[in-house]
């Protein structure tokens, strides 16, 4: 009698932890699109990064400092090379700004320079001002699944919404079925063709997450040009970060953190 009246409370007690955690689990493609990428957002965050930009003939290395509110603020120091030293990157809604210290001028990056490179990188000023996009502007389906390097993945097709203003014809992208890091994106032009692949590796604890530290963003079309981010450090939900941060008027007078 009292073995049975253990398991009966036992399962009282866990019972509602259980259901609880299997409603909140993601259940259609754009849930687990949606968890993947929240895994890089708090209420706040800043970061410490190198990105180092290959080409066939030279590399070049730029060191980061990153500030961000949830998914529509952001601001990027550069703290270096010396030639690059205090440039700093805003990202506001939809909007973005570059502060260039050694003409003291802030320059708001208009829509056709929003498809140029960001820095010389593989990444572009829409990639990082439209982050968001991949949940709000695609239709999400489920198409299998894969393992990556060990790690069983959902793979999902991402396809534009008709009336959405996006670059991509098609996104395919590889996530972990247990702990929703997105281990590769592969990125289609309109004409089904593959533009550029991007890989994640390293998983380690960041900021209190296990996050990928290791990103590799390599063209399809363009031999031996590939763009690495290595995260150095992460903190979540910063105390002092307020909106008024993520200003113009901030960026002109934003200094690097000392950790």
């Amino acid at each position: 009698m009292k073995h049975h009246l253990k398991i009966l409370l036992t399962t009282i007690i866990l019972f509602p932890a259980t259901f609880l955690e299997a409603q909140t689990r993601p259940t259609t493609a754009k849930e687990v699109v949606a968890e993947s990428y929240n895994l890089y957002l708090g209420k706040s965050g800043f970061s410490v990064m190198n990105m180092s930009i290959v080409r066939p003939n030279w590399t070049r290395s730029i060191s980061l400092q990153n500030w961000s509110l949830g998914d529509k603020y952001y601001i990027t120091l550069i703290t270096a090379p010396a030639r690059d030293k205090g440039q700093v990157f805003l990202k506001s809604g939809n909007e973005m700004w570059n502060f260039i210290p050694a003409i003291n001028r802030t320059i708001k990056i208009p829509p056709s320079m929003m498809m140029q490179s960001w820095m010389g990188s593989d990444f572009t000023n829409n990639d990082l001002v439209k982050q968001n996009s991949i949940i709000t502007d695609y239709t999400h389906r489920f198409a299998g699944e894969e393992t990556i390097d060990g790690h069983k993945c959902y793979i999902i097709y991402l396809e534009p919404l008709p009336e959405a203003a996006v670059v991509w014809g098609k996104i395919k992208m590889w996530i972990d079925k247990k702990l929703m890091i997105t281990y590769k994106t592969e990125f289609y032009d309109t004409h089904n063709k593959i533009v550029k692949t991007e890989t994640a590796s390293d998983v380690k604890n960041l900021g209190g997450r296990l996050l990928p530290a290791h990103m590799e963003m390599v063209s399809d079309t363009k031999k031996g040009h590939k763009t690495i981010i290595d995260i150095q450090y992460q903190e979540f939900n910063l105390k002092d970060i307020k909106r008024s941060f993520f200003s113009i008027q901030n960026i002109k007078r934003l200094r690097r953190r000392k950790l």
